[in-house]
């Protein structure tokens, strides 16, 4: 039985749990941990910012479903990772992070650098600890990963005072876990499985709603199936993207605030809602009053705690959504629906999502159809969170899970370029293109460097209107056009990437966008595009906030609220 110091078995650990790759930021905190990391077998990444490490890792998490791991020291280094934690956390996604801590003789006396960090993080963690005595390293970091991993994904924060790290003790790695108060629900209870069944079989005019739920457990082909065998169409929130493919009839795209209109129709219109791990948060509801009007609602979903919270449910399965959709398929019965699907065919038809045509500007909505156009579907596309997080949503046309990268819960500012360093690296033979906006862009920029020292291909594509445009547009719509603080003064972004060591182009002339998006997609390093768009496009449909989903504002009705 080897004695190995706290560092070391921080690191043999991480082996033990398959790490291959870390994302942190050196301090003096963690020095015996980044001396014990100088000789593993495991690749550490150094950003640039505590804050890129966790996102980073939440990239990584996301596009692989593997467990995210990030490092910070004490202090100002374990503060800055709470953004990227409670982000992860909205969003469900595994993460374990290590912060170090003064040592433990000093904790409570506000020595330098200390921070209570697990009170901090209480309420953006799934769980967190602080390990007081080497001899339950092990211990703790068996059941972080377990807990970060299992039932309801989330981000796990374990500090560690600095002696801890410095102090000895025999390496038993545990090969059980013991959490008798911790048993997540995986099967789904059979007898509520067979109830939805049979609501579904009587159904005239269901509607799946599917969301990251079924990504994180890996059920997008039993998702298809359910909804090829039964005939029904599928709509997702913003974090449910991919998991079904959206060149499929039966696709209706995202729901929700700026969702398509046949989809916000369709569940408006809908006699049951098939929700499968979704939060029926109020970017989809919108007026909870008027949310489904005419619809029971089945929920299939991993956390207890999410059945009946934002609507009431018929059906509560609580349960992993792959398991209970390997049950519920073979009681559903082929169901044609054609009339149903009529109605929605006709939806289609005449409330497409739309845009004006420009020959003199690059519209975005233009941009990312090229893009799509451009790239083949096992592209990753990651985004900041803005109105180009949006037209990502709407325009690119998802047929995969895992390909869509954003900030869903949170709405992190920032987020994108970091996570993209993650997913590159969890990935290193696809193609991660991110699509940034010139503010959220500008929030954690530092990490250009951590893609140049790492030569991560990464196609950097800025949407540059100059303004806060989501926030802009809100003004616009509903502050009388008082543009106050949304209008930005920005660095000339090709020169500010070169100066990192990144090629850089601009276009703003529709005719040269096709060769430029080319060029970048054939170019093997790491490059970012700088693009003019119009600074006053706005995202359409769009449902003001708590408003119904049956009325939206309208690009052709010239924002004239509508009703189908």
């Amino acid at each position: 039985m080897p004695i190995y110091s706290g560092a070391k078995i921080l690191v043999e650990s991480l082996l033990r749990e398959n790490v291959d790759v870390v994302f942190g930021y050196p301090g003096g905190k963690v020095i015996p941990l980044y001396d014990a990391l100088f000789d593993a077998p495991i690749r550490h990444v150094l950003v640039r910012h505590e804050q890129g490490a966790a996102h980073a890792a939440d990239g990584y998490a996301r596009s692989t479903g593997k467990v995210g791991v990030c490092i910070a020291t004490s202090g100002p280094g374990a503060t800055n990772l709470v953004t990227g934690l409670a982000t992860a956390y909205m969003d469900s996604i595994p993460i374990v992070a290590f912060t170090g801590q003064a040592p433990t003789s000093l904790l409570g006396t506000d020595s330098f650098q200390e921070v209570d960090i697990r009170g901090i993080t209480i309420p953006i963690t799934k769980h967190n600890y602080m390990v007081t005595n080497v001899k339950d390293l092990a211990r703790v970091i068996k059941e972080a990963f377990y807990i970060a991993k299992s039932g309801r994904p989330g981000p796990v924060l374990i500090d560690l005072p600095v002696d801890v790290l410095k102090s000895n003790a025999d390496f038993i790695y545990p090969e059980k876990i013991d959490l008798p108060g911790y048993q997540p629900t995986y099967e789904g209870n059979y007898l509520q499985i067979k109830l939805a069944a049979e609501e579904i079989n009587n159904s005239l005019k269901p509607v799946i709603f599917a969301g990251g739920g079924v990504i994180n457990s890996d059920a997008s082909e039993e998702l298809t199936t359910l909804a090829k065998k039964a005939k029904i169409p599928v709509t997702t929130s913003l974090m449910g993207l991919g998991s079904f493919p959206e060149n499929d009839e039966l696709s209706l795209g995202m729901l929700g605030m700026h969702g398509t209109k046949y989809a916000n129709y369709a569940i408006s219109e809908a006699d049951l809602i098939i929700g499968i791990g979704v939060r029926f948060d109020d970017r989809v509801t919108g007026k909870i009053e008027t949310f489904a009007p005419n619809a029971k609602i089945i929920h299939i979903d991993i956390d207890p705690a999410e059945i009946n919270k934002n609507v009431k449910v018929n059906v509560p399965i609580v349960g992993n959504a792959k398991n209970v959709l390997k049950k519920l398929i073979p009681l559903v019965k082929q169901i044609e629906r054609n009339e149903w699907l009529e109605t929605i065919r006709d939806w289609k038809k005449k409330y497409p999502l739309y845009y004006e045509k420009d020959t003199s500007n690059i519209k975005p909505q233009y941009l990312i159809e090229k893009i799509k156009e451009l790239t083949n579907e096992n592209t990753i596309i990651v985004t900041e969170v803005g109105q180009h997080q949006m037209w990502a949503a709407q325009y690119f046309k998802y047929t995969k899970p895992r390909t869509f990268i954003t900030s869903g819960g949170l709405g992190t500012m920032g987020f994108g370029l970091p996570a993209s360093v993650g997913v590159q690296i969890g990935n290193p033979d696809k193609l991660v293109v991110t699509i940034s906006g010139d503010g959220s862009f500008q929030m954690n920029l530092q990490e250009l460097a951590t893609i140049k020292n790492n030569n991560l291909p990464i196609k950097i594509i800025i949407l540059n209107n100059g303004t806060l445009g989501m926030v802009r547009q809100w003004q616009e719509l509903f502050f009388n056009e008082r543009y106050s603080s949304t209008i930005l003064t920005n660095p000339d972004f090709v020169k500010l990437a070169e100066a990192y060591g990144i090629v850089s182009m601009r276009v703003k002339d529709p005719k040269d966008l096709d060769i430029s998006l080319k060029k970048i997609f054939e170019y093997s390093g790491p490059v970012l595009l700088d693009v003019i768009i119009p600074q006053d496009e706005n995202v359409f449909p769009m449902v003001p906030e708590g408003g119904s989903l049956k009325k939206m504002l309208d690009l052709k009705t010239l924002i004239k609220q509508v009703e189908y």
